[in-house]
């Protein structure tokens, strides 16, 4: 059985890594994808730990979450539904005010200039809104 760190000595990047490392297979190595792509699109994203395990990319307020459930990798946009999405890039989440979620199944592909394209939006509606 392999013995857990304390979770409170720990920095947020180093407890997405172990995540990405736990997970493993297929998942882990999409969540690993997804975040290096954030780090491409914003060198400026401050990563987050919250909500008992979920990896969060912020940058003057939230930009998305990498959630991992048994079948899917979810990159969840916090204010999604205010981003134009020219490439059809979200697929779950549709019908609510605010958010809007990338579903990642296996086999999938990413269309990574599209996604960082949408990144960088989330970052300037953020930036914008700081600005007032």
């Amino acid at each position: 059985m392999k013995k857990s760190r304390s979770k409170t000595a720990e920095s947020p990047s180093e407890l997405i890594d172990e995540k990405i490392e736990e997970l493993g297979g297929w998942r882990g190595e999409m969540l690993s994808r997804l975040r290096g792509l954030i780090k491409q699109a914003d060198p400026d994203v401050v990563e987050e730990w919250k909500w008992r395990g979920t990896p969060v990319w912020s940058h003057n307020g939230l930009i998305c979450t990498g959630e991992t459930y048994k079948k899917v990798v979810k990159m969840t946009f916090a204010r999604g539904a205010s981003l134009k999405d020219p490439s059809g890039l979200f697929n779950s989440s549709l019908k609510g005010n605010t958010r809007r979620a990338i579903d990642f199944h296996e086999g999938d592909g990413l269309d990574e200039e599209s996604l960082r394209a949408l990144i960088r939006a989330a970052v300037a509606l953020n930036n914008s809104l700081a600005r007032g």
